[in-house]
């Protein structure tokens, strides 16, 4: 039970943050603002994150938020590729309309100057073993090939998605991300199927 409040504490810090940042801009928005949003105290704030800067690293935990509601209410009828394509379009439509430009090329920057951990690799992220849920299921309902390990198809799904997220911020988000990345996420898993 401390457990899961510790994680909704977290979590609640968390996604006022981001909706801040999203509303005021990263810069226009403070530690007091983050814990009068989340209805948290300084003292939760500062056990779970050391400033504001390192909240930057916890866009993944949105991500992976958004993945367990879509998740939830998957079509059954779904082949493996399609999940995916669902799952890719409703996490970039997300961003498009929940996450500015800046806010998601801070993160990229961030996980790339960062000595700790980098999240957006976290395998044990929501992201990553609903990946792997889905293409063992596909595997081995015949979807999807064999001769590529789960690991790999991750790994190509994971680096396809960040480059497209990572192109739309170099391009400032003057393209849709969720209409771009339909037809390239579709031609790369066919790749993968059977």
């Amino acid at each position: 039970m401390a457990k899961k409040k510790r994680r909704n504490t977290k979590g609640k810090i968390i996604s006022a943050a981001w909706k801040l940042f999203y509303e005021h801009g990263y810069e226009d928005t403070t530690v007091d603002d983050i814990v009068d949003e989340s209805q948290t105290s300084k003292g939760s704030f500062y056990h779970y994150f050391s400033g504001k800067d390192e909240l930057l690293s916890s866009l993944s935990y949105l991500f992976d938020e958004k993945y367990e509601e879509i998740s939830e209410h998957l079509p059954e009828d779904l082949e493996a590729v399609d999940i995916l394509l669902f799952l890719n379009q409703k996490l970039f439509f997300m961003i498009e309309n929940e996450i500015t430009v800046d806010l998601l090329s801070r993160l990229f920057s961030s996980q790339l100057i960062t000595r700790g951990n980098r999240h957006l690799l976290d395998q044990d992220r929501t992201y990553y073993k609903l990946l792997r849920k889905i293409i063992l299921d596909g595997q081995e309902h015949g979807e999807l090939r064999n001769d590529v390990s789960v690991n790999e198809i991750i790994k190509a799904y994971a680096i396809m998605e960040r480059g497209l997220m990572y192109d739309w911020c170099l391009c400032n988000g003057n393209y849709s991300l969720a209409q771009y990345s339909k037809g390239i996420m579709n031609d790369f898993l066919k790749s993968y199927k059977v």
